[in-house]
């Protein structure tokens, strides 16, 4: 112990605290806040959130951060099947591209290149099955995710699930 004072020793699992802040904002409903926590947990320059619209089968932008303006028109409704974010939907488990910038894989639509990032991935967002939505990151360097980097954003895509399934009407 440090001379005249106390040392204090506090365990924090960063895994669990940026669950229980992304729980906290999103049941405030804080789209924001939710997108934010998990860019600055994975150093992504840009994040997206998108509710599946059961009628239509189109995926709606509910909140963004870092896409630039000229996208917007594109990803405020996106087909499930088509770009990452559908293909995710449509696919039921995680699309990524190691870099978006040289991707000739088909997954990505060529305006995702204007972006500018480089490693992303789009999950889906699932609860008890159903498709409640897609939720993405990309980071401005090439990067492959982890398993433990998809577990951990898959829980994040979970705990944004609960609060989309209980904003849900009845249809």
């Amino acid at each position: 112990m440090p001379a005249g004072g106390t040392k204090w020793s506090v365990d924090v699992n960063p895994r669990e605290a940026l669950i229980q802040a992304v729980r906290e904002a999103a049941q405030q409903g804080d789209w924001d806040e939710v997108l934010r926590l998990a860019m600055v947990h994975f150093e992504a320059g840009v994040s997206t959130l998108h509710r599946h619209r059961r009628p239509d089968d189109l995926l709606e932008l509910v909140a963004q951060s870092g896409l630039p303006e000229v996208l917007l028109p594109t990803v405020g409704a996106i087909p499930v099947g088509k770009g990452m974010a559908g293909l995710a939907a449509a696919r039921r488990e995680p699309v990524q591209v190691c870099n978006l910038q040289t991707d000739e894989s088909g997954q990505a639509k060529p305006g995702a290149k204007l972006t500018r990032m480089e490693g992303s991935i789009a999950l889906p967002i699932l609860v008890e099955d159903e498709l409640l939505g897609t939720f993405g990151v990309g980071k401005p360097v090439p990067h492959q995710y982890t398993p433990d980097e998809v577990a951990l954003l898959e829980e994040i895509a979970t705990v944004i699930g609960q609060r989309l399934r209980n904003e849900r009407s009845p249809s």
